[in-house]
């Protein structure tokens, strides 16, 4: 098998990606370097839906296939309307990208805000609405820092069963 190593630098940093992609003319450096990075957010966008919007849980509720499927639409439609509301709270503000905002405290904020607003009229829901994204603005994650390192770990399994601490408890 072919394959094609593109190596570029962001911050000092060196990354590689290793791609089947060998035609040099039809996939240019730049584009192959860009569409890594886009991957990488959009991974980061199913870990939000993983983790956030299924709370952590390991498994569906659904047990048939037709609502399976039901399950993940209604996931993915939750997390495009919530990254909706988020692209538009930040339109205005030029400075500030949708993905700097924390996605689970939008999406809670969000929740708790269609929950408990109950316009009195139709016409305060404008106010309501505004009020919603000035608060949104405010989720703001902290500015990345280059100098941080995380090495991959392979984290234990959770269990329900408590685990032995000493070997004496063995006998």
């Amino acid at each position: 098998m072919d394959a094609r190593l593109t190596s570029y630098k962001v911050d000092g940093k060196s990354y590689h990606v290793l791609s089947s992609m060998v035609d040099v003319l039809q996939f240019p450096y730049e584009e192959v370097v860009d569409v890594y990075v886009q991957r990488w957010e959009i991974e980061l966008g199913f870990r939000e839906m993983k983790q956030t919007l299924n709370q952590a849980k390991l498994t569906l509720r659904s047990k048939k296939p037709e609502m399976v499927r039901q399950e993940l639409w209604g996931l993915l439609l939750a997390y495009n309307l919530i990254r909706m509301i988020m692209l538009d709270a930040v339109k205005d503000m030029p400075e500030l990208s949708p993905s700097r905002l924390s996605f689970g405290l939008c999406m809670r904020h969000i929740i708790v805000f269609f929950l408990t607003t109950l316009p009195e009229t139709v016409t305060k829901l404008p106010v309501h609405y505004e009020y919603l994204m000035e608060s949104l603005r405010m989720m703001k994650l902290p500015d990345k820092r280059p100098d941080r390192y995380y090495p991959r770990v392979v984290r234990k399994r959770p269990t329900k069963y408590p685990t032995k601490k000493k070997a004496s408890q063995l006998n």
